[in-house]
């Protein structure tokens, strides 16, 4: 099997086990987890920081050790609006790339708090042809400038 075939059955389980919780918190071990799919702890790691990261409304605490443990809390806006805001501004930051700025925005769209072709127009703002007059060094603070001031409009009518 593909890493990233693996890597998808591995995020929707994890994803089922998330839409089971009543808190929105799910914790596992590391090393359970990675026999049930016959794959190394490694893999495990992959699927959290690639699948489940700030950008997406997640924290992920982690305990290493015998008796360690992999907690996974999803942050939403319902629940916790303000945490929700500074997590996304915070992973916004002063400087994003293009690749994380559309994590943050498919987050909104999982969330349901943008459109999908809110969300298009949102990447064209901060895609590399709408900064094709910035130089490299600059494109990155530009673009995490465009998406906070985006967020902030955008959570103020959600909120």
């Amino acid at each position: 099997m593909s890493r990233s075939k693996l890597s998808n059955i591995i995020e929707e389980f994890l994803q089922d086990m998330m839409s089971e919780t009543h808190d929105g918190m799910i914790e596992i071990q590391r090393n359970v987890l990675a026999e049930h799919f016959d794959c190394s702890p490694s893999q495990i790691n992959y699927v959290l920081s690639t699948r489940f990261t700030p950008y997406k409304g997640y924290y992920i605490e982690s305990r290493r050790g015998g008796g360690g443990y992999i907690r996974i809390i999803k942050v939403t806006v319902d629940e916790q609006e303000e945490d929700y805001r500074k997590i996304l501004m915070d992973a916004v930051g002063n400087s994003i790339t293009k690749d994380k700025g559309r994590h943050i925005v498919e987050g909104l769209v999982e969330e349901d708090i943008i459109s999908t072709r809110e969300a298009r127009l949102i990447m064209s703002a901060i895609g590399d042809r709408s900064l094709s007059q910035v130089g490299e060094i600059d494109k990155n603070t530009i673009r995490a400038s465009i998406l906070q001031n985006i967020l902030l409009i955008v959570l103020e009518q959600e909120g």
